[in-house]
């Protein structure tokens, strides 16, 4: 496994800032990366602790080699220390977890808590930190640094920290010990005390380059050009979307032949066609729901490239631009915006357990009434 700022994909400007933080001995004791677990969030934190650590550091990167190197690649440093949320029920700290921890970020260190509650628990139970996890941090810290440099504590997805936890980390924050770096790694740093917000250095992961994704398919899976552009494209710059994507090749298949259906029955009025076609995805889970959304929000965006830009700057498959020379024209400045207010209300019901049934058959009667403006 590695963990080396090489095996970020993109991100080249967070990864100078860090070599140059780590190089210039001014390194914050508090520092929260947050963007999307897809942007590159845990990796870029991994890797900037094994630049740490690093013995033998060059100007881009750790060695990879060197003992300290070799332990943080394993998740075995001494120094470093992981906290990430639990299920309850099953045990109480993150040390009881390591083993999944270790094997879950050596498979692949681009996750989500979807994917790691998936493998920690059959019953896909919410996992927290709780306040036990606060004690055990405190705990780790009391003790002198093995290797006699810093003490690093990296807390995934510290929003969702109980409000005990939360206090009992915020004290630890106030008065750090010496030589101690708390690495948060957050998807939803605004659910965080203010009062720890305003004590890290706060670095935002942007959505990875579009143009650096699609090189990714390219050189590491093999994918052709027009594959990895159109995957990179609708995965709007998140790894894990293009890595679910990759993983089950019938989905995009499935989300083109649905959107296609959706505008042809809307395009022609045909209100039977359009109650089937909302009773069929009202019957779907919750997660491809939400996918269905970003494709059609990917196929609009992908009907303007084409409408101003031409074919050759729209990023899409051959079965898509067929759809798109035909269907583009009809998705213009007249309408584009109702099309995308609608979309994002949609999402923002599913994710609040919206009536399903009545929702998509509005959305049907919506997009009947917009592409009749284009």
């Amino acid at each position: 496994m590695k963990v080396q700022f090489s095996s970020v994909i993109g991100q080249h400007h967070i990864k100078k800032l860090l070599i140059q933080e780590v190089n210039n001995g001014k390194i914050s004791h508090a520092q929260l990366f947050y963007g999307e677990p897809g942007y590159g969030i845990l990796p870029l934190a991994l890797a900037f602790v094994q630049y740490l650590f690093c013995e033998n550091k060059g100007q881009e990167d750790s060695c990879g080699i060197c003992p300290s190197c070799k332990k943080v690649q394993e998740l075995q440093h001494p120094d470093l220390h992981f906290s990430f949320p639990v299920v309850q029920t099953l045990g109480k700290t993150s040390d009881l977890f390591l083993g999944e921890w270790r094997k879950q970020v050596a498979e692949n260190s681009y996750f989500d808590l979807y994917e790691w509650t998936n493998r920690i628990d059959s019953k896909s139970r919410k996992p927290i930190i709780s306040v036990d996890e606060s004690k055990e941090i405190l705990r780790k810290l009391s003790l002198k640094s093995f290797e006699g440099g810093f003490k690093v504590i990296l807390i995934w997805l510290p929003e969702e920290m109980n409000e005990q936890c939360s206090n009992k980390l915020l004290k630890i924050l106030e008065e750090p010990p010496n030589n101690t770096l708390f690495l948060l790694v957050s998807q939803a740093p605004d659910k965080l005390l203010l009062t720890i917000q305003s004590r890290t250095q706060k670095i935002q992961v942007p959505r990875i380059d579009l143009g650096e994704l699609s090189n990714y398919f390219k050189s590491q899976l093999g994918k052709n050009s027009a594959q990895s552009d159109s995957i990179a494209a609708f995965a709007e710059g998140d790894f894990i979307r293009a890595k679910n994507l990759i993983q089950d090749s019938d989905i995009k298949q499935i989300h083109r032949e649905r959107f296609i259906q959706l505008m042809r029955v809307c395009y022609k009025k045909d209100v039977i066609n359009m109650l089937n076609w909302a009773e069929e995805i009202s019957n779907d889970g919750k997660e491809t729901q939400k996918l269905f959304i970003q494709y059609t929000l990917h196929m609009f965006r992908q009907s303007l490239m084409h409408n101003y830009l031409g074919e050759e700057m729209t990023r899409a498959s051959e079965e898509e631009l067929v759809f798109l020379k035909n269907f583009a024209p009809f998705i213009t400045g007249r309408n584009i915006r109702e099309f995308m207010t609608m979309l994002d209300e949609t999402y923002y019901q599913l994710d609040r357990n919206a009536n399903t049934k009545i929702m998509f058959t509005q959305l049907c009667f919506q997009t009947m009434r917009y592409i009749h403006l284009g």
